[in-house]
């Protein structure tokens, strides 16, 4: 019977481990290339669905702002069935509202809202938004409010929905 030293056997080991761990960060390239190209399959498409939001922050000179509520995205780039209750310095409010939104390739995107109180438009929001790679969390900063009037708020309200 023939032995195989086990010197040799252990050479064998140390080589195998060595070719692992040399071809290590080709195997982590690849990951983070496709990690990478997982966020191109943002759309107007991908995006479309039923989304359960907050919002807080604050509208300077008048007061906090916080809501709750909940609305549809659909394929076409309308924001529609826009249901929340608010409140704005601590007035409570339920609020329907309904708009349209952009997605680009890259996951970032707009927001553009008429928010309405019993059926009374109080606000205009515009805001910026990203959207995660998997497109099942948004958030987004509010750039511009606008009461009926044409009177310009300036805020820092930041919005976090969850696809639902």
């Amino acid at each position: 019977m023939k032995q195989i030293p086990v010197a040799g056997t252990f050479g064998v080991l140390v080589l195998v481990a060595a070719a692992l761990v040399l071809s290590e960060p080709t195997i982590m390239k690849t990951t983070a290339t496709v990690r990478a190209d997982e966020g191109a399959g943002c759309s107007l498409a991908t995006a479309a669905g039923n989304w359960a939001f907050t919002n807080s922050g604050t509208v300077v000179g008048i007061g906090p702002r916080a809501a709750v509520g909940k609305f549809t995205l659909d394929e076409e780039g309308n924001l529609v069935n826009g249901v929340a209750t608010s409140s704005l310095n601590g007035s409570i409010a339920d609020e329907t509202f309904y708009g349209t939104y952009t997605v680009n390739h890259d996951c970032t995107g707009t927001i553009n809202v008429r928010i309405f109180v019993s059926g009374t438009e109080i606000f205009e929001v515009t805001g910026n938004t990203a959207f995660d790679e998997k497109m099942e969390q948004l958030r987004g900063l509010f750039t511009s409010v606008v009461e009926p009037n044409g009177t310009s708020l300036p805020t820092v309200i930041t919005l976090d929905a969850r696809r639902q």
